[in-house]
């Protein structure tokens, strides 16, 4: 597949545009207003139509709130749920099929307040980060962004980056034994120069997954965000649900998926999730 280096340019800008309205909305309270578009565009040096896109973006996936002549604001606090257990089994997302790489971009820079938040490293701090467009026997799936503090992989490769499994080159390499992942999973839907890369139509369904990945010492060693095919991938899990026990309340709420009611509360619940490729139609 030939990338287009138009759409490549377009996204990856957008991306850092992305980023910087992020931080400012983790730096506010849910109901604050964000700064105006062109206060916006002066400070990170974009174009409107750019700076839209973003912001769009963000108000899809519920971040934003847009009030007509008002402005945008900082959306409420969404409602999580998660899996908690005794015992428990997790996988990363991994699916069948040949995955690959085209590197989009591959820098050294400072982590900024956000992902050094998500690190737990100085803003000053170099990480290095990589934006690659995912494919599976050659049909593009995914778009990534990494960031992996520079000092943990200072010769990290384009092969390693493009080729393999990069949790394995991490270990084999490099020395970094991942243990653990906190991923998050939403909805939302492509922008035109994300469709361009995807080859899908603009504003189709997609996959926003966000992951902190840590070692055996719980220290963060990457932070990941990635945009999946809706049309061609799928998360499957599987809930294995153990005895009830006596100290099982009615008050212990109900399992992600689950409506309250379908199982006996309290009862445990073994965990492990699978990401599937659907066949193209």
């Amino acid at each position: 597949m030939e990338i287009d280096p138009a759409a490549s340019r377009a996204v990856l800008k957008r991306e850092k545009v992305r980023d910087a309205v992020l931080a400012l909305v983790e730096e506010r309270r849910p109901g604050d207003a964000i700064p105006s578009e062109r206060a916006l565009c002066a400070e990170l040096g974009v174009s409107r139509p750019t700076l839209r896109a973003a912001v769009d973006q963000l108000v899809v996936a519920g971040l934003l709130v847009r009030e007509h002549g008002r402005g945008v604001f900082v959306a409420s606090e969404k409602i999580t749920q998660e899996l908690v257990q005794d015992s428990r089994t997790f996988s990363l997302p991994q699916a069948v099929g040949e995955w690959t790489s085209r590197l989009l971009e591959v820098s050294t820079q400072s982590a900024g307040a956000r992902v050094g938040r998500k690190l737990r490293v100085s803003p000053a701090a170099r990480i290095r980060y990589v934006a690659r467009l995912r494919l599976v026997d050659g049909s593009p799936m995914a778009i990534e962004y990494l960031y992996i503090p520079a000092d943990l992989v200072p010769d990290l490769t384009s092969d390693e980056l493009e080729n393999g499994d990069l949790y394995e080159h991490l270990g084999r390499r490099h020395g970094i034994q991942v243990s653990e992942a906190v991923q998050a999973i939403e909805p939302t839907v492509v922008t035109r120069g994300e469709a361009d890369l995807l080859d899908v139509p603009e504003l189709s369904p997609a996959l926003l997954f966000e992951r902190l990945t840590s070692d055996a010492q719980g220290r963060p060693v990457e932070y990941v965000h990635s945009l999946y095919r809706g049309d061609r991938y799928r998360i499957v899990s599987r809930l294995t649900l153990g005895p009830r026990t006596e100290r099982s309340s009615p008050r212990d709420g109900h399992h992600p998926g689950i409506p309250p009611g379908d199982i006996m509360p309290g009862e445990p619940v073994t965990f492990s999730t699978r990401g599937e490729v659907q066949n193209a139609p």
